[in-house]
């Protein structure tokens, strides 16, 4: 409940006092333009750093690795850009933050260190800050899961084991081209 007073009716408040004081020193038009000038070179940046983090993401995907950072910074990115198209100057700066490499890097790392995952109990949850999951032992709480039971290792003993070996017979295209 804190945060939303704080975003809808104390952010506003300051944001429309800082337009003002602003607008006071320098001048109504001026202060317009200010507006617009950091709207329109958020935009360009944001663009700027976003196609880079979407290019390192797809590296980090074309080599088999999680771009769990790069999800995270995009994250960053969208809120930073949303801040930046709101007018007023405090979200102006904090947009102008979350596109600068440094500070969305540090962002990013500490998103990252409040994000926990978990499957004890046969349950899957993912929750973003620390402690105990929210819905007890299993992430539907008492209820009965509604995709059926959840338990893709079963260590328990209680699941069929099949052991076997496997040959690989998949044919490559160079294969199947040279067979024709």
């Amino acid at each position: 409940m804190s945060i939303l007073l704080f975003v809808f009716i104390i952010m506003p408040i300051a944001e429309m006092a800082v337009l003002i004081q602003v607008g006071g020193m320098i001048g109504v038009f001026n202060t317009i333009g200010f507006v617009l000038l950091t709207a329109v070179l958020g935009a360009w940046l944001l663009r700027q750093q976003g196609m880079a983090t979407l290019l390192k993401a797809n590296q980090r995907l074309n080599s088999g690795e999680l771009p769990a950072k790069e999800v995270a910074e995009g994250l960053i990115l969208a809120v930073g850009g949303v801040l930046l198209i709101t007018p007023g100057f405090i979200t102006d700066t904090i947009g102008f933050l979350c596109l600068i490499p440094f500070t969305r890097y540090w962002l990013s790392a500490w998103a990252l260190k409040r994000m926990v995952a978990s499957s004890k109990n046969g349950g899957f949850y993912f929750r973003a800050g620390s402690g105990q999951s929210p819905f007890g032992r299993d992430p539907f709480g008492d209820r009965n899961n509604p995709f059926g039971q959840q338990r893709p290792f079963d260590r328990d003993g209680n699941g069929d084991i099949i052991e076997g070996e496997y040959r690989d017979e998949t044919k490559t295209d160079h294969e199947r081209l040279d067979k024709k």
